[in-house]
């Protein structure tokens, strides 16, 4: 009787100490995995942020590169409307149908025509807004990630290095946009950061930027 007990007891499972000690190295590692998890979940939704943003910017700026490329083409100015043409809004004009012999080619009223492109900033969102004048000022909203837009004006083609949304730079803006031949466009998007600072899976706010370099259809630095 007395060894059948003692065969019961050593066979009774684990100890207080041991059930502790199982437990301590779960909880471990059930919070690595966590934290890994949480580090996984951030990644992947900036990641997602970054793709959005940056093709939606990218976007916007390959249509606003072409359309101010051909500013001036069929006028006899280089097609910027200097009344509402900035920092951060530029307005051309172009006839693009100068060539096509129609009664209308002389002016600049059919749709694409007379073209505004400006940075809109509503309850803490900035949108790159296309407004089409010719068509009842029709608005095309074509990025909604971007927070900031720089739109620089020159004389001639210049040497520049990118900087903080903006470009670096010896060469002088022209104070008179009517004598602009090339004008560079500067877009940023920034990703707000994900997480709390010193938590797991923490990531910072961080920026992208693009730029993009045009000379206008009517200036003499390139040939058509």
């Amino acid at each position: 009787m007395q060894n059948k007990l003692e065969k019961d007891l050593t066979e009774a499972g684990f100890s207080l100490m041991e059930l502790i000690i199982a437990i301590t190295i779960s909880l471990t590692v059930l919070s690595v995995a966590a934290t890994l998890l949480a580090g996984s979940f951030n990644t992947r939704l900036r990641e997602n942020q970054k793709t959005d943003g940056l093709a939606d910017a990218q976007r916007a700026l390959n249509l606003m590169t072409r359309e101010i490329a051909n500013s001036g083409y069929g006028l006899t100015n280089n097609g910027i409307v200097a009344g509402d043409s900035s920092a951060t809004t530029i307005r051309v004009r172009a006839n693009l149908n100068a060539t096509s012999g129609e009664t209308s080619s002389t002016t600049t009223t059919d749709r694409d025509e007379d073209i505004k492109y400006m940075l809109y900033t509503d309850a803490g969102s900035s949108y790159i807004v296309r407004l089409d004048v010719n068509t009842a000022a029709q608005e095309t909203v074509l990025a909604n990630r971007v927070d900031t837009l720089n739109i620089r004006y020159y004389a001639n083609r210049i040497d520049y290095t990118p900087d903080i949304c903006d470009i670096r730079t010896t060469a002088t803006e022209v104070t008179q946009k009517s004598l602009a031949k090339f004008v560079v466009i500067t877009v940023c998007v920034t990703l707000p950061e994900r997480g709390t600072p010193g938590s797991s899976g923490y990531i910072p706010a961080s920026s992208v930027q693009m730029i993009s370099d045009v000379t206008l259809r009517n200036a003499d630095l390139v040939n058509y």
